[in-house]
């Protein structure tokens, strides 16, 4: 059977989210690439997973490129893990994949946990068209982006950290309109999961008054879409 790399989700929540495909994949590679092994050892010892771990973060992860399309060309099966979710979406993985797709080595990607879709699924907004912007720029970038959002004819999917959510908001507000419609959740899969829908200007105001804790779906929805949803 010829050797290849295994895109693995793992759960963002609830470790019950695990696939059983996952497990039988992670228990029969050679190795596993993982962010940081303290946190995905974690999983794997729930899981009984006991094969060789090694990190592939954003910091390392064009220093060992090298080295591990080699092993999968000597033979070697290799699966790629995040700390949470699909590897590659807004985590590292895009690299990797991209010299195993130019080294003619398969890449496969199994079906699993991402936080954007269940979170787009409740807002209640439009979902047949969307965009997935992922982490908006800190600094240099991050206007015209808002610039760009704010002319989108369709729904828009951010990521957002606690630390950051409200200044997003409220550009957002200041770019799109406080009257846009949006839909935030928060921890999904965890025991604190929480959406929280309404206009701009509710939403602001609710994370006004609420401290934003964990991480963040911000679902948009387009420039025409002024139709009030229920705020929770």
């Amino acid at each position: 059977m010829t050797a290849k790399l295994s895109i693995v989700p793992t759960p963002i929540g609830n470790l019950e989210d695990m696939t059983f495909r996952a497990v039988r994949v992670l228990k029969e590679a050679d190795l596993i690439l993982c962010e940081d092994t303290r946190t995905s050892g974690v999983l794997l010892k729930h899981y009984d997973i006991k094969n060789r771990l090694q990190s592939h973060h954003k910091f390392n992860e064009h220093q060992t490129l090298a080295n591990v399309v080699e092993r999968i060309k000597s033979g070697e099966n290799v699966a790629l893990i995040s700390d949470a979710g699909t590897p590659a979406i807004s985590d590292p993985g895009f690299l990797i994949v991209r010299e195993c797709a130019r080294s003619n080595i398969p890449v496969e990607c199994l079906p699993g946990a991402t936080a954007f879709v269940p979170a787009l699924v409740v807002s209640g907004l439009p979902n047949d068209r969307f965009c997935f912007e992922g982490f908006l720029p800190v600094k240099k970038g991050r206007q015209t982006r808002l610039r760009e959002i704010a002319a989108e004819e369709r729904t828009v999917v951010l990521y957002e950290s606690p630390f950051r959510l409200l200044k997003t908001l409220e550009q957002l507000a200041k770019t799109c309109g406080a009257a846009r419609q949006v839909s935030v959740s928060r921890e999904i899969s965890k025991k604190f999961e929480e959406t929280v829908r309404g206009s701009l200007s509710e939403v602001i105001e609710y994370f006004k008054t609420t401290e934003p804790k964990g991480e963040f779906v911000i679902v948009m929805g387009n420039k025409l879409e002024t139709t009030t949803i229920l705020l929770n």
